[in-house]
């Protein structure tokens, strides 16, 4: 009976692997699963004869299968074990004596007699047993691991930070207004950092409702100032907390309501301004609060309470001069920044909703009285003086928003914007010049006036959501002949990271023009080229072997499904077909940018690689929404007003994991000076990604940012197994983590209180990543 159920098994598991095999190999794809099917098809024959040739025969294919494997992937057990795993376990199987027959007898008349001996055991058993030992030996391989040392030595022992505080503060997103997320506290070292303990925690009680769009999100980095610590929640609600203890001094809550039109509920941060003339009344030092119901709301930093003389009553309407205006459609996520007596802000559109969007305008207001005094609008780029609101003028409609944070060089008066791209992102027709030029861009604009000084363009002609997510981040670097370089370092969700001269845009490590492919809708068309930098972690096209699955059965369907869609490499068009979009609008960066030790003039960043789709859907085969949709970046976006609605989301097998092998996730080392890669390692486990806690190190996605410290330790949480970690910053190796009690999707921060450094990080988790929520703020101390 079990010899019977096993030539069953065999002979379906057969079949199907020479039917699926067969669909691979006629697209194009590898004939190993036709084989395979063929092979196991024959066993069964086998099996059902009791055939002595049954255990060599498939202790043949065993081996051949590993040879393949191995030939394909090389030592990595992630990969080898889909490949596999079935395989090993049909021959561990046919070890069971019964299962091959084994003292089975046959009864013919007139009696009883012995039937054909069972398959040997031995050919199975040496084949598994060199499967196996070739398995645990790849399990103590690492193929994707880039092992290196950064330089140590001190480049610049003063560098230019943007910093006009003590080095016990933090002040703006990114510690700076050049948003190098670097501390240059010491006390926390790779000698004492795995002393690190839990000193207080907050709850902010803003937690995620069930009526809450899907991204709804704590990504804030809180603020240090004086004795206080400032944070903002994902629905506005601004907290100060006493920054040795965590108790809530004051909370402000701006009332913002909720929205189903909403893409994102989030606060990235708020912006702290103080009068630089050394004012002590109300409202001498402020905070201002983005909100999501599209307002810029200005508090009394030890108080909480409005400043009334800003704007009316202490809050600005963004959504004045919009063309358009339906609630839920433009908001601001991201702080602005204060600078030579103005607050600068972009804002936010949804993605894919309708081509009746908002205006990408950048404005400056007057940071005492909330007056307008510029405005830069990148539909059009040369008109700066504010306009009549009043009589009714509008700005762009659809231009090129910032959703993102900007960086300043007071010096040079430059202030850096990372821009997007025009609703629909898969659509480039009808896009005007000034338009084209600035999508998926940095522009620098003159910060008295609005005028844009240069502008320094990633993609071209933008058919894949690859708007530059990331705050820009200023360091000076030294020349071989020992001057230094006002430098941008702008990474990008494409993977590559500009490095610019900050003065004009002119690229400082090498940008070249390469062939990118073709073949858009006929209304449409792509560029014929793309910049690429010498500094790109952009990932290699994917291969069939680069498939991956549970087994060899997803995996071969992700193969099938790799090239069923258009794919041609980095930037294949959108198709009513489906395209593969790699990296895809995750990103390989994203609005946590990367942190650089300007001392050092090295970088940190966490490199994320995973694949997405996009399939175009013609205008009359988008349905009417469904009773309580939400909005979302992923599943069917509607564009009304265009011809095409597009559907996107992950790359995914059968089973719903990655059709892309691991790892997914890593940690990377960068030499500014030579722009070399210098380490790279994978980072993060599937503990949170699957439904048992495996400790698995994958190398899994994360999005949120890094800090570095000055005393040479980095800090990262953003994956999505709920860690706090900490690195050498020569080496890459992690050295300390601790677990979170939600997602730490944010970007963590370092101060000194007392004499003491603390680490915060705020824990509140990510809906789009289906990390766990939450609305906790950690910090961690050296115990005292």
């Amino acid at each position: 009976m079990i010899r019977l159920a096993t030539m069953v098994v065999f002979a379906l598991l057969g079949l199907a692997l020479a039917a699926a095999g067969a669909w691979l190999a006629v697209l194009g794809g590898s004939w190993y699963y036709v084989i395979a099917g063929i092979v196991l098809v024959a066993c069964a024959m086998l099996i059902r004869a009791r055939h002595p040739a049954t255990s060599w025969l498939f202790a043949a294919f065993m081996l051949g299968t590993l040879a393949w494997a191995v030939w394909e992937v090389g030592l990595d057990w992630w990969q080898l074990a889909p490949r596999g795993g079935i395989i090993v376990l049909l021959g561990l199987w046919l070890l069971i004596p019964s299962a091959r027959g084994a003292g089975e007898t046959r009864h013919d008349s007139p009696g009883v007699i012995p039937a054909r001996p069972a398959p040997p055991a031995m050919p199975v058993a040496v084949a598994s047993l060199v499967c196996v030992a070739v398995a645990v030996y790849a399990m103590f391989q690492d193929p994707h691991d880039l092992p290196g040392q950064l330089p140590q030595q001190t480049v610049s022992a003063e560098p230019a930070t943007g910093a006009d505080f003590g080095a016990d503060e933090w002040h703006q997103y990114g510690r700076t207004n050049y948003g190098q997320r670097y501390s240059p506290l010491t006390q926390i070292t790779p000698e004492n950092v795995d002393a690190l303990e839990l000193a207080w925690t907050y709850r902010t009680g803003d937690v995620k409702l069930p009526q809450d769009v899907t991204e709804t999100t704590y990504q804030v980095t809180p603020l240090k100032v004086g004795d206080s610590l400032y944070v903002c929640t994902p629905h506005n609600i601004a907290i100060a907390l006493d920054a040795a203890t965590g108790q809530e001094q004051w909370r402000f809550d701006a009332n913002s309501g909720l929205n189903p039109d909403r893409q994102h509920q989030t606060c990235r941060g708020v912006t702290y301004w103080a009068d630089p003339a050394g004012g002590t009344g109300q409202c001498a030092q402020r905070i201002y609060m983005p909100t999501a119901d599209a307002r810029l709301i200005a508090l009394d930093a030890g108080t909480g309470e409005p400043c009334t003389v800003f704007g009316d009553n202490g809050t600005l309407a963004l959504e004045a001069g919009m063309p358009y205006n339906p609630a839920g459609y433009y908001y601001s996520t991201s702080p602005p920044v204060a600078v030579d007596g103005l607050i600068i802000i972009g804002g936010a559109v949804n993605d894919n909703f309708s081509v009746y969007s908002q205006s990408g305008v950048i404005r400056a207001f007057d940071i005492d009285t909330g007056e307008l005094v510029w405005n830069w609008d990148s539909g059009n780029p040369d008109q700066t003086e504010p306009i009549d609101i009043a009589a009714g003028e509008t700005y762009t409609a659809n231009s090129p928003n910032s959703w993102s944070v900007f960086s300043v060089d007071e010096a040079l008066g430059l202030v850096y914007i990372p821009l997007g791209n025009q609703v629909p992102d898969q659509l480039g027709m009808g896009r005007s010049p000034a338009v084209e030029q600035h999508s998926s861009s940095v522009v620098a604009l003159n910060i008295e006036t609005g005028a844009r000084e240069w502008v320094f363009q990633t993609v071209h002609h933008d058919l894949w959501d690859m708007d530059v997510p990331a705050q820009p981040v200023l360091v000076d670097l030294t020349q071989p002949d020992g001057s230094q370089v006002p430098a941008l370092v702008q990474p990008t969700k494409q993977g590559d990271i500009y490095v610019l001269d900050r003065r004009t845009g002119a690229p400082l490590l090498d940008v070249t023009e390469v062939p990118a492919p073709g073949g858009a809708i006929p209304e449409d068309f792509t560029a014929p080229t793309q910049p690429v930098s010498a500094l790109s972690f952009a990932p290699d096209p994917l291969t069939g072997a680069d498939m991956w699955g549970v087994t060899m059965f997803d995996q071969l369907a992700c193969r099938i499904q790799l090239l069923r869609l258009n794919y041609e490499g980095r930037y294949t068009p959108p198709s009513i077909k489906g395209t593969i979009v790699h990296p895809g609008n995750f990103g390989v960066f994203n609005w946590g940018s990367v942190a650089v030790d300007p001392v050092r003039q090295v970088m940190f960043g966490m490199p994320t690689y995973l694949p997405f789709t996009s399939r175009l859907v013609p205008r009359d085969q988008i349905p009417e929404p469904s009773e309580g949709e939400t909005a979302s970046e992923q599943g069917l976006n509607r564009n009304e007003g265009a011809p095409y609605g597009v559907v996107m989301g992950p790359f995914l097998g059968p089973l719903q994991v990655p059709c892309s092998a691991p790892p997914w996730g890593y940690v990377a080392g960068v030499d500014l000076r030579s722009g070399d890669i210098v380490w790279q390692h994978k980072n993060g486990t599937v503990r949170d990604m699957t439904p048992l806690p495996l400790p698995f190190e994958l190398g899994v996605p994360g999005i949120g940012g890094p800090i570095i410290t000055g005393g040479g330790v980095a800090f990262l949480g953003a994956s999505v197994d709920n860690y706090l970690r900490g690195y050498d910053l020569t080496t890459g190796d992690e050295i300390w983590r601790a677990r979170l009690p939600a997602g730490g999707q944010s970007t963590p921060m370092t101060y000194e209180q007392d004499g003491r450094q603390y680490l915060v990080m705020v824990a509140g988790g990510h809906g789009s990543i289906g990390t766990k929520p939450g609305d906790h703020i950690l910090a961690y101390a050296l115990p005292e």
